[in-house]
C-alpha cells in the first residue's frame, strides 16, 4: 500500500463535503499539475491518503482511501488531465497542523514540508505512521 496527501481548501471542498460522499466517493478532479497528475497515475485502489485543509486551517484533518483509478478528469476535455476517486475513511481525532509537522524532526524530509505548494503528494510509510500518532488515530 501506498499513502498520499491530498490538500483542499476547505471553502473550495471540506472534510465534510469528502465525508457527505459516503462510500462512493468523488473525483479528485481539477488538479493542473503534472507532477500531481502523476502521482495520481501511480495510486492504486485501496491505497490511503490523508485529507489535508489548506488556507487559514493548514492541518491534517482526515484518512481517505483511493476508491477509482486515475480516469480522464471530467471536469476538462483536454485529454492531459486525469484524476482519482478517494472516499472518506476516518476523521482524526486531532488535526495535525503543519506548524506541528514542520517541529517534528522525523518528519522534516515530508514533501509537505519542503513543497507545501503541491495539492496530490507522497507520504512515505514513516510519515504516516508518525502523523497518525500526532494525530491519536490509527494508522491502518
Amino acid at each position: 500500500m501506498a499513502y498520499w496527501l491530498f490538500k483542499s481548501e476547505p471553502s473550495t471542498w471540506s472534510w465534510d463535503n469528502q465525508v457527505a460522499k459516503g462510500d462512493e466517493g468523488e473525483e479528485w478532479d481539477g488538479v493542473r499539475n503534472y507532477q500531481a497528475r502523476n502521482f495520481m497515475r501511480e495510486m492504486k485502489v485501496g491505497d490511503r491518503g490523508f485529507f489535508y485543509h489548506s488556507q487559514k486551517e493548514k492541518a491534517v484533518v482526515g484518512i481517505v482511501e483511493i476508491c477509482a483509478e486515475a480516469h480522464p478528469d471530467s471536469t476538462t476535455d483536454d485529454e492531459r488531465w486525469e484524476c482519482v476517486d478517494i472516499r472518506a475513511i476516518r476523521t482524526m481525532e486531532k488535526p495535525v497542523t503543519l506548524d506541528q509537522i514542520k517541529a517534528e524532526p522525523e518528519l522534516a524530509e515530508m514533501v509537505l514540508v519542503k513543497n507545501s505548494r503541491l495539492s496530490v503528494q507522497p507520504v512515505s510509510a514513516t510519515e504516516w505512521a508518525c502523523v497518525c500518532a500526532m494525530a491519536g488515530t490509527q494508522a491502518d
